[in-house]
């Protein structure tokens, strides 16, 4: 499945960002501007940070931003940013991050495969 969802203009290398938050906006662009995603959608990954903390750093450098399927994703898609600089998103032992792997489904079933898939891949 990640093979097939994930699409040239979704990969971004050596983006500039001054911090968590900025990384995770300019991740998910490509996203805004295929519609894949509303904007609603990156402000839900933003309010749950704030919320919860740095949830979507998985592993040491790793962060997969993504929210709930209602919270604006409209189809299915992977994306890969490589950070020119790292940043620090207050995780304990993962910091600092340098790689996002935004994802996005449009139904809870495949939401689930794209986060096994890409677990099993990391």
């Amino acid at each position: 499945m990640l093979s097939k969802v994930i699409k040239d203009e979704y990969i971004q290398l050596d983006v500039q960002a001054n911090n968590f938050e900025e990384a995770i906006r300019k991740a998910l662009q490509p996203f805004l501007e295929a519609d894949v995603v509303t904007e609603k959608y990156v402000e839900t990954i933003l309010e749950i940070y704030e919320e919860t903390g740095p949830y979507i750093v998985i592993t040491e450098n790793i962060a997969l931003p993504h929210a709930t399927v209602e919270s604006g994703a409209k189809d299915i898609a992977i994306g890969f940013t490589r950070l020119k600089v790292p940043v620090t998103s207050g995780h304990r032992t993962n910091d600092p991050v340098k790689y996002l792997f935004p994802l996005s489904a449009k139904n809870n079933q495949a939401h689930i495969e794209l986060l096994s898939e890409l677990a099993n891949l990391l």
